[in-house]
């Protein structure tokens, strides 16, 4: 147990958008509402997966909709507490603690300013160890864990109380009431108990956000490569490095959907990179070279700061590092491939992990 304090949650938020592949909504505006939530109501307790007790009611906090959506229809900060009031007076017991549903900029912040409001301690652990663009996209769901009963509100006070059949149907019906709501919405999600997330969360991810977060920070008072820092950090791989010279992007379905290619420099001069996206960067590919593909991380760094780039934040002109991330084992099993592999999202490519692609002849480093 310790307390997640100012500059705790700065480096929070860098780590989150860089696991966040470019989606899990714009971590900007994430942290300055954990930054009020705390200036308000004081540091957070932050606890480790093994001071929860496992007979506890614990609840994933979050943001649902496209991060295109988020940068202009802000929440305004209570709709978030408005959805654990309803889901505990629903199921009729008090929520211990809460939990970010994954890895991403504003989904790691949420659950802070969440737990500084309604005095809950947050659990160092994710159903992701990263983010992906739908509900059943998670660890649990590979362990047969409910996604319902579910809450979701917006910032005009509607309040939507969904319990389905499957974690699909979540799926489907969360994501046409967030498009009525506007887009975005902010949900309280996957209630299960304390040992259910012991067995089926992926641990200790806030703290590794920070380390991130922190190794970016202080990596240029040490004169230090950021890049080379978060690399090791993540046992990752330096894919490109290049100018971005296009970006396609269009909201629909309650997702950012859309493309980028970015020109090569240095030694990866007359080369080009194309990076596919739903909400998150899902594939990197080079001609018809595979790089790196979902379930593993891929994220973009400006080459200067190393400070993540979400989806929505790439910009004609910027000089970036195209990075792969290796993803959970959860991930790599049948089920996982089977729920968040590449031809789930219709790329006609079968999951190759990316520390095989980099041996196999990529441009890695």
């Amino acid at each position: 147990m310790r307390k997640i304090g100012k500059q705790e949650i700065e480096d929070i938020a860098v780590g989150a958008a860089l696991l966040g592949t470019g989606g899990g909504g714009d971590p900007y505006i994430g942290k300055l509402m954990a930054l009020q939530a705390v200036e308000e109501y004081g540091p957070i307790t932050l606890l480790s997966i093994d001071e929860v007790p496992d007979d506890a009611l614990v609840v994933a906090s979050g943001g649902m909709g496209a991060p295109t959506v988020l940068v202009e229809k802000i929440p305004s900060g209570h709709e978030i507490s408005q959805t654990f009031k309803a889901l505990e007076k629903y199921i009729g017991k008090e929520v211990f603690a809460t939990y970010p549903i994954e890895a991403g900029g504003i989904n790691s912040m949420l659950p802070l300013a969440l737990a500084a409001q309604l005095g809950l301690p947050v659990i160092d652990a994710d159903g992701m160890g990263r983010a992906f663009p739908e509900l059943q996209m998670t660890t649990f769901y590979l362990d047969g864990i409910s996604a319902t009963p579910m809450v979701l509100a917006d910032e005009k006070g509607n309040v939507t109380i969904m319990d389905t059949i499957d974690n699909a149907w979540t799926e489907r019906i969360a994501r046409s009431v967030t498009v009525q709501k506007g887009g975005a919405a902010t949900s309280a999600i996957y209630p299960m108990s304390g040992k259910n997330l012991k067995d089926s969360g992926i641990h200790d991810i806030l703290s590794l956000e920070e380390q991130i977060g922190r190794a970016i920070r202080l990596s240029k008072e040490a004169n230090l490569d950021p890049v080379q820092e978060v690399l090791k950090l993540t046992n990752g791989f330096e894919l490109f490095a290049g100018k971005v010279v296009d970006v396609y992007r269009k909201t629909e379905g309650g997702w950012a959907l859309g493309t980028a290619h970015i020109e090569g420099l240095r030694e990866y001069k007359g080369q080009t990179v194309e990076l596919r996206f739903q909400n998150e960067h899902l594939l990197a590919k080079s001609g018809e070279r595979l790089l790196c593909v979902t379930p593993d991380l891929i994220a973009v760094v400006d080459s200067e700061t190393g400070l993540p780039i979400t989806t929505e934040g790439l910009r004609y002109g910027a000089r970036v590092v195209v990075i792969g991330m290796p993803c959970h084992p959860k991930w790599r099993t049948e089920k996982g491939i089977q729920t968040v592999g590449p031809r789930y999202f219709r790329y006609d490519t079968d999951y190759v992990p990316v520390e095989e692609l980099v041996g196999k002849g990529s441009v890695a480093k």
